[in-house]
């Protein structure tokens, strides 16, 4: 009955908004007046966020509120969002954007707090990626330095905790998170003047069911710094140094960093948001809980623009209920049967790109906006013998944000605040950073076996000092698999151009094989960004060259990464000899099988003078 009378309720709600209920005495918005209407399936106050919405008395009326001013958040969801949502919410309930399982996961294994449990910012009974139950235990239970460093850098900045302190990056827990984001300084500017410019509120109390890039930005803009790279953006000057004017910039964002400009992703110059792209199980999850975010992500370069081999795979809509149609409904363009639409690499539809007039076409899902994505399948530059590992954004990334000599400092003298357990308790961490830079990236091979960028992940030097002011740690270096050495990390940093770096400037640069920085001195490359705990082995790689000796001494995490071998920095080198005659890409010569003999003979043949006396 109760649920009979609820949606009569929301009916009438449809009809007539928020004067039906201030017509029928509802407190709420006699109080709330100018307050925007969720939208036009959210019309009832109570069912979201409960209350009284019959008594006069203000306390009266609020008792009984779920999570306060937020009914979206993580420990009220199951009342509120999930009554409705149930689907959705048994996926965003898994994902990595709330558990952040595989951050905690990295660094126990940076931190060397390993004890094989899988941790999540609370606990939660989910799937294993295989289908089998799983438990993820609360980080609060992790009782050592990578627990605590969570907990008291990491976990503020994810969508599991509210965060209204930080310009730029500010936003509510749950839900909120990104269907009701805040504005710069987390302060509501709608139409409701009981809370108007008060903190910390969403900006309006209109739902954003797509969220835009602002929202992203809010915390995709430290660790990886996609959202900067994305947008054409550059913390590197963290300096207040006046660039613009007076003032700091040209932009001030979180942290008190300037944000000067690089060159954009190809993507965000034509337009294109970060949910373009992205699907909803990317962001939100598909109820799975992953151990990391590579294997969360289903899309692929290739899944728009093929393959050097193989070109994108598409299938047809035939269901009226396909998950492509229900998602579509907010978007411009919204799917209907019939429509072939592309698979991601996990080989679901997009709900907005599709298999049209013989081409791939990505449509906004804001603005509806059509998009031809160029399909690269068989083209010369793209089959080149030797490139069949390759990662499409290795040879098309401009800027690859790389932060080196990472030096953090846990002090127990002093007590930090522990955004998990919502206090303050003792030991505070600081940190700072030796070097940054965008270009040249180094090169290794990732997850998949294939050749990608990566960057320092992470490169920490440890100090911990105890309550008496011993140093129990002085800038130590963790150990991983057994050894003392720095890391770095596959990654992809959203900053892909449509011109590709130069074949001749990769394949003659060592620091892209990862040998950093260097003078070159005979048969050996002399490091020139030096560890100070490390006269012999440079911050920004992780290989040397000594008297013609290739040797790797840093990690590259994750399973099946590793450096490139001395064989392939050889072969790597050795190609460069055929660009000073060959030069572009499309040249058949690259669609041969390369023989390195040759490559020997040509080298080592008699000069035309010598050839001249033999003949002689």
């Amino acid at each position: 009955m109760k649920s009979i009378f609820l949606l009569f309720l929301l009916v009438l709600v449809f009809l007539g908004g928020c004067d039906w209920l201030r017509s029928h005495g509802s407190t709420c918005v006699e109080c709330h007046q100018g307050l925007e209407l969720v939208s036009e399936t959210h019309g009832d106050c109570v069912s979201c966020h409960g209350g009284d919405p019959e008594a006069e008395d203000k306390e009266v009326s609020h008792r009984g509120m779920h999570g306060k001013k937020n009914p979206g958040a993580p420990e009220v969801w199951e009342k509120t969002c999930g009554e409705c949502h149930a689907y959705q919410l048994g996926r965003v309930r898994s994902t990595l954007m709330t558990t952040n399982t595989g951050m905690i996961k990295n660094i126990q294994m940076t931190w060397e707090g390993e004890d094989g449990q899988l941790y999540a910012t609370r606990p939660v009974e989910t799937f294993a990626e295989d289908g089998t139950p799983l438990e993820l235990n609360t980080v609060v239970d992790l009782g050592n330095l990578a627990g605590e460093l969570y907990r008291k850098f990491c976990s503020l900045c994810h969508v599991a905790n509210e965060s209204n302190q930080v310009w730029t990056g500010s936003h509510g827990a749950g839900c909120t998170a990104c269907h009701f984001p805040y504005n710069d300084n987390a302060t509501y500017e709608g139409g409701d003047e009981t809370v108007q410019g008060k903190w910390p509120y969403s900006k309006t109390h209109k739902m954003e069911p797509l969220p835009d890039n602002t929202v992203c930005f809010r915390c995709h803009n430290r660790s990886g710094r996609i959202a900067l790279t994305y947008q054409g953006k550059n913390d590197g000057n963290n300096g207040l140094v006046p660039t613009d004017g007076i003032y700091p910039g040209p932009e001030l964002i979180s942290g008190l960093r300037n944000a000067t400009s690089i060159t954009p992703d190809i993507h965000h110059e034509k337009g294109m948001e970060c949910i373009d792209c992205h699907t909803s199980r990317d962001l939100m999850g598909d109820g799975y809980a992953y151990e990391n975010m590579y294997l969360q992500v289903e899309i692929t370069c290739e899944d728009c623009h093929g393959s050097a081999t193989e070109p994108p795979r598409y299938e047809p809509v035939t269901r009226e209920n396909d998950e492509a149609v229900r998602e579509s409904r907010n978007y411009q363009r919204q799917v209907k049967l019939g429509d072939q639409m592309v698979l991601t690499a996990k080989g679901r539809k997009y709900s907005n790109v599709f298999y049209e007039e013989d081409k791939i076409w990505v449509v906004d899902k804001r603005d509806g906006q059509r998009h031809e994505s160029k399909v690269i399948t068989d083209t010369p530059e793209h089959t080149i013998v030797g490139h069949e590992r390759m990662e499409c954004y290795s040879c098309h990334s401009t800027s690859v944000p790389q932060c080196y000599g990472c030096h953090t400092q846990y002090d127990l003298r002093e007590k930090g605040r522990d955004f998990i357990k919502q206090r303050e308790t003792p030991g505070a961490f600081s940190e700072s950073e030796d070097y940054r830079m965008l270009n040249p990236f180094p090169l290794a091979l990732n997850q998949r076996g294939r050749i990608s960028p990566v960057t320092p992940g992470c490169q920490t030097f440890v100090t911990v000092i105890d309550q008496r002011g011993r140093r129990l740690k002085d800038e130590y270096v963790a150990r991983f698999d057994g050894e003392h050495r720095l890391r770095f990390a596959p990654f992809y940093s959203h900053n892909t151009t449509k011109k590709a770096i130069g074949c001749a400037e990769c394949h003659s640069n060592p620091a892209f094989a990862g040998f950093g920085q260097h003078v070159v001195e005979g048969d050996s490359l002399h490091a020139t960004l030096i560890c100070e705990k490390s006269e012999d082995k440079p911050l920004d790689g992780f290989v040397t060259l000594r008297d013609g000796q290739v040797k790797a001494f840093s990690a590259i995490t994750r399973e099946n990464s590793r450096p490139l071998n001395a064989r392939e920095i050889q072969r790597l080198w050795a190609a460069n000899q055929c660009l000073i005659c060959h030069p572009d890409p499309k040249d058949p010569i690259y669609q041969k099988e390369l023989d390195y003999r040759a490559l020997d003979r040509c080298l080592t043949r008699p000069a035309p003078a010598d050839r001249d006396a033999l003949q002689r």
